[in-house]
């Protein structure tokens, strides 16, 4: 846990914002669709890093959690959600032990592969609520600079959520440009069961 801390805590200081501070543009270009979906506004962030989702989503109505291993990333979260005047709650987890114990509307997972987390996250959506996963595929270049553990399979993403009670909504894989990804809204069935 130290470790990957650390890591993190260096990548989230080295800039004023890792990954921009706009919202992703597949969780922008789905949340009207999100709202009409889920059946309640309750959301958590996985591996939240510096809160944008979180933020966007708690602008959004949402009453959000944000999970993250990096102190500077959710610090820098907090200032966000301050400065947007929304209550975002943040928490420092490690998510390699993590197991989500609330219900969530919705669920977002985004540049964050733990694949043991999957199940406990579909376990944790309430009947007919939404999961939004998005994160990098492997290619021949990554396989060279990151552990495999992390990187997705092309197909993966598909063949996981298919075995699970509910309705995939969206499905797509971008294999171009330097960081190829997969993205999936997964919707879980009205009857709740697994």
């Amino acid at each position: 846990m130290e470790m990957d801390r650390i890591k993190w805590n260096e990548r989230f200081m080295s800039e004023d914002s890792f990954l921009g501070e706009r919202p992703s543009p597949f969780l922008s270009r789905e949340i009207e669709r999100i709202k009409a979906l889920v059946p309640g506004r309750d959301a958590v962030d996985i591996a939240c890093g510096e809160g944008r989702n979180s933020v966007f989503l708690a602008q959004h109505g949402f009453r959000v959690v944000g999970l993250d291993i990096s102190d500077i990333g959710l610090a820098k979260g907090r200032d966000r959600a301050q400065a947007q005047s929304v209550h975002v709650e943040f928490r420092r987890v490690d998510l390699d032990e993590y197991r989500i114990e609330e219900k969530y509307d919705l669920i977002l997972n985004f540049n964050f592969l733990q694949r043991k987390l999957i199940s406990s996250e579909v376990a944790s959506l309430n009947p007919g609520g939404v999961l939004l996963f998005d994160t990098i595929m492997a290619s021949e270049e990554l396989l060279q600079l990151h552990n495999p553990d992390y990187l997705l399979q092309p197909g993966e993403l598909n063949s996981i959520f298919s075995a699970y009670d509910g309705d995939i909504l969206y499905s797509d894989e971008s294999r171009s440009g330097d960081m190829p990804t997969a993205r999936i809204l997964f919707r879980k069935s009205i009857t709740g069961s697994e």
